[in-house]
């Protein structure tokens, strides 16, 4: 097995829209080839934006106009999975040789979902994984993913998933993509804190996974000259923190603060064998005879037809 250079992507969604981020995106392409990264994990809602600090409107109980308002400009700023943006990353990763999971606000009919996406550089989009759980208010913009996009994809660097930002914190979802054999774990995020990184070493280890947390950085409101109800107008909106961890829990690289940067680290795939010697969270180390968890990967759609007699 040969060893591979894996990179997390660490920069914010330009203010101006999906548009300029993406010519962000694609000015990293000289860096990609420089490092020579098989795989590059970029941060959640990166295409479409995390709205930090914003309302839309609403209130218990109602909704205000300009919460509409708010919401119309946000979905207009989204991504089809059949438009533009995911053409253009297509032609990145072709270009680059890199497999790229980004996230994005995905459209699908009048909906938002926060979902990452898995972009291969010989068949472009093979994939995609939407959140399960939208944390809080985030719900108010978000529709729930399914099980149907449970992916665990091929890469050159190993088997990939995708957990997106607080998913990390769901038990079973981490034991279901465990059993799909996932190899690196794709952690897509905008939470910059320290305990989760602390939650980033652990999912490796747990997992005997590589991981690749990939935060976005914002700066601060004063900076933006914006002002968010309730924020401390000099300090950053987000931090960053994207970091690379192996099997064992060890930092590769990273954590990275406050700058946009391409995070890169070598992974060797077989210190995951190495690393599941002692503990095979779903193999050797598992207790089939008294737990057992049941994963439903069928998609839900709100309205079945079903065929007449």
């Amino acid at each position: 097995m040969t060893n591979h250079i894996v990179a997390a992507l660490q920069m914010g969604s330009d203010p101006r829209g999906k548009a300029e981020t993406l010519e962000r995106v694609l000015g990293f392409e000289q860096q990609i080839v420089s490092s020579g990264a098989v795989l590059v994990v970029m941060p959640e809602a990166l295409l479409g934006g995390y709205p930090k600090g914003e309302i839309f409107g609403t209130r218990l109980g109602y909704r205000l106009p300009e919460g509409r308002e708010a919401f119309a400009g946000y979905y207009a700023n989204a991504i089809d999975l059949d438009g533009p943006e995911v053409r253009a990353l297509e032609a990145l990763s072709a270009r680059t040789g890199a497999t790229l999971v980004p996230g994005v606000i995905e459209r699908s009919g009048s909906s938002l979902y926060c979902t990452a996406l898995f972009i291969d550089p010989e068949q472009g989009l093979i994939a995609r994984h939407r959140k399960l759980m939208p944390t809080g208010t985030e719900r108010l913009i978000w529709s729930l993913g399914d099980g149907s996009s449970l992916a665990v994809v091929p890469s050159k660097a190993g088997r990939l998933g995708a957990a997106i930002c607080w998913e990390n914190n769901m038990p079973l979802f981490r034991a279901a993509m465990y059993a799909k054999g996932v190899d690196i774990w794709c952690a897509p995020t905008v939470d910059d804190r320290e305990i989760w990184r602390h939650s980033m070493r652990h999912i490796a280890y747990e997992g005997r996974c590589f991981l690749i947390s990939a935060c976005q950085v914002q700066p601060s409101p004063r900076e933006l000259g914006v002002e968010v109800p309730g924020w401390d107008s000099s300090r950053s909106l987000i931090s960053g923190g994207s970091m690379i961890v192996h099997p064992l829990g060890d930092v590769l690289a990273g954590p990275v603060l406050n700058e946009t940067s391409l995070v890169v680290a070598q992974i060797d795939p077989k210190d995951i064998v190495r690393a599941r010697y002692d503990l095979d969270v779903v193999g050797h180390y598992a207790r089939p005879d008294v737990f057992k968890l049941t994963v439903d990967e069928r998609e839900r759609e709100g309205t079945v037809f079903l065929p007449g007699e």
